[in-house]
């Protein structure tokens, strides 16, 4: 492995200008978060106005908009749920160690059964198992408010910051520019490919399909020109 292969870009199309943009996003977004949510009464409870899980969103959000795993409803409802398992394991598993481990697997179980899988959501059921007793003394409530809250906040910004960017958000699949046939595949096809591969990428069919027909019209322009 060269020092090229370390450190070229592991998201394809990103660019120096892209990643900027994305920095100055979450900054912004996570300050006006802060300010929203410290108007709440929160800190009269003993709880924090952010929790660390939306920090990892925010990479999400504005560093990855067109991921199936940044989208509004993943974001909200991921963290929002995860935190409701926290509690609910945290309240009936006393084994800290165990409790963790079951809180985070039952997260991802029940994100991917209500469509809403966000990684961050591990780390918003971590944090109700492994906090302090104020969090612990929240109860389900602390699903709502600070996390419920904090990820709505979130989200509304970065609608408003791809919009003032001109960014896709939340995202959907970019149309081909002009109609074409598609000769060599077709959506069947690319389900059978996905599920020949045993694996799942962070793209979802619909963007997949639109960069294979991207592709297929630049190499028949390309052969045509030839």
């Amino acid at each position: 492995m060269t020092l090229d292969d370390l450190f070229s870009p592991i998201l394809a199309g990103a660019t120096l200008n892209g990643r900027l943009v994305a920095c100055l996003g979450a900054g912004i977004g996570i300050a006006l978060t802060v300010l929203a949510c410290s108007l709440l009464p929160l800190s009269l409870y003993d709880l924090p106005v952010i929790v660390a899980p939306i920090g990892a969103s925010a990479v999400l959000v504005f560093a990855v908009p067109s991921s199936p795993l940044a989208q509004p409803w993943p974001v909200i409802g991921g963290n929002t749920v995860s935190a409701l398992v926290g509690v609910a394991v945290s309240r009936f598993v006393p084994d800290p160690a165990l409790a963790a481990a079951v809180a985070v697997g039952g997260a991802i179980l029940v994100m991917s059964l209500l469509r809403c899988l966000h990684p961050p959501g591990g780390a918003a059921a971590l944090t109700v198992v492994i906090g302090g007793p104020a969090i612990h003394a929240a109860g389900y409530g602390f699903a709502l408010a600070p996390v419920g809250i904090n990820s709505i906040a979130l989200v509304l910004l970065a609608i408003a910051f791809h919009r003032i960017t001109r960014r896709s958000y939340p995202h959907k699949p970019a149309s081909v520019p002009q109609p074409t046939p598609r000769a060599r595949f077709d959506a069947a096809d690319i389900d059978a490919a996905l599920a020949e591969m045993h694996d799942s990428f962070d793209i979802s069919r619909e963007d997949l399909t639109a960069l294979l027909d991207h592709a297929e019209r630049h190499a028949r322009t390309r052969n045509e020109g030839r």
